[in-house]
């Protein structure tokens, strides 16, 4: 039988937990988000068998590097690697998890966007037709307003907000505003009829306004 299978490293497992304060394998666990059968792995002296990302999602945990988790747990393999090769591993790991972090954030950006083209007309449109069911309460579509605040929620935690109220009377700014019809000069004021709106510091599309009367 491999003399791994004898050995009990909960000690070691128990004070690093304590010093991470953390209080059960259930905690070490969900924070590492690893199974508790990978825990008891560590405990029973396999670390050399384990894979690394668990290792270093373990020792993230823990708080302390990948050597130091492998010093603790399999002292004797430790010793018959250059102190290069853990600290290389983990940074590649750190700069891996950068990465798909970076595409995960791209791939959602993009998944927003997508979703609001789609969304335009309606995006458009929506904020007027509320404008008018509110000067008219016996308009049936009054009823309806409550349904839309699911996808007014979902807009604002995709961070967009309208440039301007339907109604609203502001200076005419060719970068925000959109004219219907005709002309005007920068800073005329301009009545806004269908509004536009931006995510963050990106315009998705202008506000459509009309001259005042």
């Amino acid at each position: 039988m491999n003399h791994y299978f004898t050995r009990n490293y909960t000690p070691q497992l128990q004070n690093l937990m304590q010093n991470a304060n953390i209080s059960s394998y259930r905690e070490l666990s969900q924070k590492a988000r690893v199974s508790e059968l990978q825990l008891m792995r560590l405990q029973r002296g396999l670390a050399s068998q384990m894979r690394v990302d668990v290792l270093l999602k373990i020792s993230q945990a823990l708080g302390i590097t990948l050597t130091e988790l492998l010093t603790n747990f399999v002292p004797e393999f430790i010793k018959k690697l250059p102190e290069i090769s853990t600290s290389t591993v983990e940074q590649e790991y750190n700069n891996l998890q950068k990465e798909l972090e970076q595409q995960k954030q791209l791939l959602m950006q993009e998944f927003q966007h997508s979703s609001l083209q789609i969304l335009e007309s309606w995006l458009q449109q929506w904020p007027t037709v509320v404008e008018k069911a509110k000067q008219n309460p016996r308009l049936g579509a009054v009823k309806i307003l409550p349904l839309l605040r699911p996808v007014e929620k979902l807009m604002e935690q995709w961070n967009v907000e309208s440039i301007a109220n339907v109604g609203a009377e502001v200076p005419f700014d060719p970068q925000l505003h959109q004219l219907m019809e005709g002309s005007a000069q920068k800073g005329e004021m301009v009545k806004v009829r269908y509004t536009g709106y931006k995510q963050g510091d990106k315009l998705l599309f202008r506000a459509k306004v009309s001259r005042k009367t």
